[in-house]
């Protein structure tokens, strides 16, 4: 009698997620990262990401996973006037929010995780798709550049 009270669907999972959707979500991560960094230094205290690393015992040549300290970068700078502006990042490369403005004028410190919870917001719903395939594209090229 308990699945009666579920509400079932024919829905199956997708094997495909679209390069976008992938992308838009890398964003998310990152701005995520930003907005507890802000928070952190917003009550005084440290924020410190980590990773998982893959190592090898010397000893016994096993092979675990381990949490590693990231280094997580603020993308929030203080002008000379004293307002806070924030860019906005893929990869290592400032996306531009509009034609020729990467940088968005947050104001106060108070006010720069609710900048960053909305722009975390706009990027969940695809308002930033367009600046993300600009900036992905632009990346791409100074790897193959490299080559």
């Amino acid at each position: 009698m308990a699945l009666s009270q579920l509400k079932l669907s024919a829905v199956k999972k997708s094997t495909h997620v679209s390069p976008t959707v992938v992308r838009r979500h890398k964003l998310v991560r990152r701005l995520e990262e930003q907005i507890a960094l802000a928070s952190a230094q917003a009550q005084g205290s440290h924020y410190a990401a980590t990773k998982q690393r893959t190592i090898i015992d010397g000893e016994t040549g096993l092979r675990r996973s381990v949490s590693v300290p990231k280094t997580v970068k603020p993308w929030y700078f203080v002008s000379d006037s004293g307002k806070i502006y924030l860019n906005i990042k893929y990869g290592s490369r400032v996306m531009e929010i509009s034609k020729g403005k990467p940088a968005i004028e947050v104001g106060a410190s108070k006010d720069l995780v609710p900048v960053l919870t909305l722009v975390r917001q706009a990027a969940l719903d695809g308002e930033l798709d367009a600046q993300i395939e600009a900036a992905s594209s632009d990346l791409r090229k100074g790897f193959e550049e490299g080559k």
